[in-house]
């Protein structure tokens, strides 16, 4: 009788439990195929495994082909293997070379940025986790920060850095929001841009060349205060897949005329961007570079060439912002700011002014 008490008890009992251990099994890898593009990276593992990975402060050594490792930088110390690979993200850009996420971090910041490195475009793992170290390194309240660098065992990169939700400059102007042509708001943004770009060109010892600046690389705080991201990321790419870089931003009209590979890429390239986006700024549009350069010619996107080789100036302007400086009295220092712009466009790399000239500048225009 005992013994049938306790079978009658026992045999269900494990019967539910495999049964929820069926359903969970199978509920899992539904939600897994389901995610598609929500998926950010599959999981190598986790737990006890990414306590190896004790790198914070960015010290990590030599890093052999088929290993991986965890990079941390200020702001990601308590950042995992387990917790990043396993964060269910959702695609917001794609690219040539990469792929960029929005993830929830279990840990760490709540929302993070990952950009997901393809193998084949990626430098090797040695040279990847030493072009970080300096690049993680960099702080500035007008530079995106990394949190961590994670280097796969196929050769993949994933770099982790927190999401800003105002989104990128380009978007800011391409939806024509009513702050995006108030004169103040452009100052504003101008010279957090060049503070954050002096920032990499002057405070260490060896210059860090961005090599891709752009509108769509210039994310926004909800005070309009501007970080620059992907700073160096060329770095981090094999040659072939950086040289494809710098021609997509060519076609963007933000490569400078005297750049032919990216590795060549300057402080007084960085510049000639910097002017290009000043430009994108006062006549808010965006660069189209559809015509194949003339030796002759001003080296400048298509849609600005005209209007500075034939001193338009006010047709370099929005409407709203020729508006705005008529009824303030401060139609000079728009001119003012366009003669910087075109400047920086300059086609003599010598003769374009440095970033602590610009700075200056643009802080006298503003006033």
């Amino acid at each position: 009788m005992r013994k049938a008490v306790i079978n009658a008890v026992l045999f269900p009992a494990l019967a539910v439990v495999l049964a929820l251990a069926i359903f969970y099994c199978v509920r899992r890898r539904r939600r897994r195929r389901g995610r598609g593009d929500r998926s950010v990276l599959p999981s190598h593992g986790g737990g006890a495994r990414a306590d190896r990975f004790q790198s914070a402060g960015g010290s990590v050594g030599y890093v052999a082909a088929g290993e991986e490792a965890l990079v941390r930088f200020p702001g990601g110390e308590s950042l995992t293997v387990a917790a990043i690979l396993e964060a269910p993200g959702e695609v917001v850009a794609k690219s040539a070379h990469s792929t960029l996420y929005r993830a929830g971090l279990s840990a760490g910041e709540a929302v993070a940025l990952l950009r997901f490195v393809r193998p084949a475009c990626a430098a090797g793992a040695d040279e990847a986790a030493s072009a970080a170290r300096v690049l993680g390194a960099t702080r500035h309240p007008n530079l995106v920060p990394i949190r961590a660098l994670y280097i796969g065992p196929r050769g993949e990169k994933l770099l982790v850095h927190p999401f800003y939700a105002a989104g990128s400059l380009r978007r800011f102007l391409q939806e024509g929001i009513n702050d995006s042509q108030r004169w103040e708001i452009i100052c504003k943004l101008s010279i957090g841009i060049v503070k954050g770009l002096d920032h990499l060109h002057t405070a260490s010892q060896k210059p860090i060349i961005h090599g891709n600046l752009k509108t769509n690389n210039i994310m926004l705080d909800a005070d309009f205060q501007p970080r620059i991201s992907d700073f160096g990321l060329y770095l981090l790419l094999n040659p072939a897949a950086a040289q494809e870089m710098l021609e997509t931003s060519a076609m963007q009209g933000y490569k400078a005329p005297e750049l032919i590979k990216m590795r060549d890429v300057t402080r007084e390239s960085d510049i000639y961007s910097l002017g290009v986006i000043m430009l994108e700024m006062l006549a808010q549009k965006e660069v189209i570079n559809d015509k194949p350069p003339n030796a002759r010619d001003i080296h400048l996107p298509a849609s600005f060439k005209d209007l500075v080789l034939e001193r338009k100036i006010s047709e370099a302007f929005s409407s709203e912002l020729i508006k705005q400086s008529k009824n303030s009295g401060k139609e000079e220092n728009l001119n003012a700011y366009f003669e910087l712009a075109t400047a920086c466009c300059n086609p003599s790399p010598s003769l374009r002014p440095d970033t602590k000239k610009i700075l200056k500048r643009l802080e006298d225009i503003a006033r």
